[in-house]
């Protein structure tokens, strides 16, 4: 009997040693969408289709109200993500096109990196957009394996109805492939082979969970969509009263809801972090294939809150308590987040995120983050923030404002070098940005220029010419 009692208490120790052990190595998934603005789900007020599977995560997680993408253009933000970095410390600026000279260095630490330290397996399926050259792709970056197209789905020969190019930089382009590791597999020639990207990239995520299941795994998922030229698959044509756009958002939605059911069916739901955010505001010169900025003003391409503030859902059953914030966070806070509740080092050289851990333990009034500077361009710094004050600094900046939207995947025109003023606003009452407090508030301008100076000493600022203390070479094949 006594070595009865004794073998059972083995066991429950055992046990209880493993779970405590699972839980310090929690699964973690990054959905990182493309173009899709704070407009876009259910949740936050999308209309004539549903969004119901990230809504559950909204609704059953934490909502980041405040959220701010690293910079406000594909392959910086991707940057700014995955190194908890401002982009232009690294380097890297805009969204880089086929057989790019640069990408992301060597010697910066990324997120997949990180997890290595606990031996996470890891794995990125989606839109890449960090350097095509093989020295940058992610088997060289800590991922254990890759599967998804090396930068922006636009990026090939052809219009956006499918036909041949007629523009000239297009024509340039190389014919676009799924990559597989550092591989050429899949051919996307037609309209058509755009619109299986979702399901591909969701059967492959749902392939590796399960191949998975029994070791800690990161999984970075950027989708392709919702970048123009959007398409959806068969199942999910007509059905949004929306539109293209709508179709593309329920099949997104779907895809999120089959990672979901993965973990359950493999029994790793509750051991497993999703988080679901956006790498910039929509492109809304392209109409009714473009998403909706929630109500903010301006959108992809511009540091005005359209182009930056992205929805974010941290979700984590049973182990985060579901709650709103409403503080300023960021994309490039992400990795020292989970440094913080995985235990994991910070890279060696400097950061600029900041951890939300705070917030995940339940503190909804915590503030992190308390300024944030916009950048754009090369090295441009175009606003700053602290707290809910903005001041948008004097800078030739992209305007949709005044022109038709283009409809059916074409784009309408755009001001690329609009004459923008300085202007205050208070966020609190004036998300849209229209209303400037300049006059009624100098010393929060003053208090908000010396921001700006600070962020030019150490990262620089082309519109004045300041180099910057700080900054760090980008990778170069050259």
């Amino acid at each position: 009997m006594n070595r009865l009692i004794l073998f059972l208490l083995t066991i429950i120790s055992c046990s209880s040693s493993a779970f405590a052990q699972q839980n310090m190595n929690p699964n973690v998934i990054l959905i990182f969408m493309d173009d899709m603005g704070n407009g876009d789900l259910g949740v936050t007020g999308a209309l004539e289709y549903q969004t119901p599977a990230i809504d559950k995560m909204a609704n059953e997680g934490i909502r980041f109200t405040n959220f701010l993408t690293a910079q406000a253009v594909c392959s910086a933000s991707r940057a700014g993500l995955l190194t908890g970095c401002y982009p232009n410390r690294i380097g890297i600026s805009g969204a880089y096109g086929p057989n790019s000279k640069v990408g992301i260095n060597a010697d910066e630490t990324i997120l997949s990196e990180l997890f290595k330290q606990k031996e996470y397996s890891t794995a990125i399926i989606g839109k890449w957009h960090l350097g095509d050259h093989e020295d940058f792709l992610p088997l060289q970056h800590g991922f254990d394996e890759n599967f998804g197209i090396p930068y922006s789905n636009d990026m090939w020969p052809k219009d956006y109805n499918g036909e041949p190019a007629t523009d000239w930089r297009k024509k340039n382009y190389p014919p676009l492939f799924v990559f597989e590791g550092n591989e050429k597999k899949i051919p996307i020639n037609t309209l058509e082979d755009q619109g299986h990207l979702t399901r591909i990239y969701t059967e492959r995520a749902v392939d590796f969970i399960n191949r998975k299941k029994d070791n800690p795994f990161f999984l970075y998922m950027p989708h392709s969509m919702t970048h123009v030229p959007i398409n959806a698959s068969d199942a999910f044509k007509g059905k949004s009263k929306q539109g293209l756009y709508g179709d593309v958002m329920m099949e997104i939605d779907w895809s999120v809801n089959e990672i979901i059911k993965a973990l359950k069916n493999n029994g790793i739901d509750k051991n497993t972090m999703i988080i679901f955010t956006s790498d910039n505001g929509p492109w809304i010169n392209f109409g009714n294939h473009a998403g909706s900025t929630g109500g903010l003003r301006e959108g992809k391409g511009t540091s005005y809150e359209g182009g930056h503030r992205v929805p974010c859902i941290i979700y984590w059953p049973g182990q985060i308590k579901p709650g709103i914030s409403n503080s300023l966070s960021s994309a490039i806070d992400i990795l020292p987040t989970l440094a913080d509740l995985l235990d994991l080092k910070l890279p060696p050289k400097k950061i600029d995120g900041v951890s939300l851990a705070p917030i995940l333990h339940g503190d909804m009034n915590a503030q992190p983050r308390k300024e944030f500077y916009y950048y754009y361009r090369y090295n441009s710094l175009e606003a700053v923030r602290r707290d809910d004050w903005k001041l948008v600094l004097p800078h030739p900046g992209r305007t949709y404002e005044n022109f038709e939207v283009g409809m059916d995947g074409y784009p309408g025109k755009v001001n690329e070098n609009a004459p923008v003023k300085q202007g205050l606003y208070d966020l609190r009452r004036d998300q849209g940005e229209r209303y400037d407090l300049q006059n009624q508030f100098p010393d929060i301008v003053k208090s908000l220029q010396e921001l700006a100076d600070k962020a030019r000493e150490d990262l620089g600022d082309d519109i004045l010419k300041v180099e910057g203390k700080n900054r760090r070479p980008i990778g170069s094949i050259n």
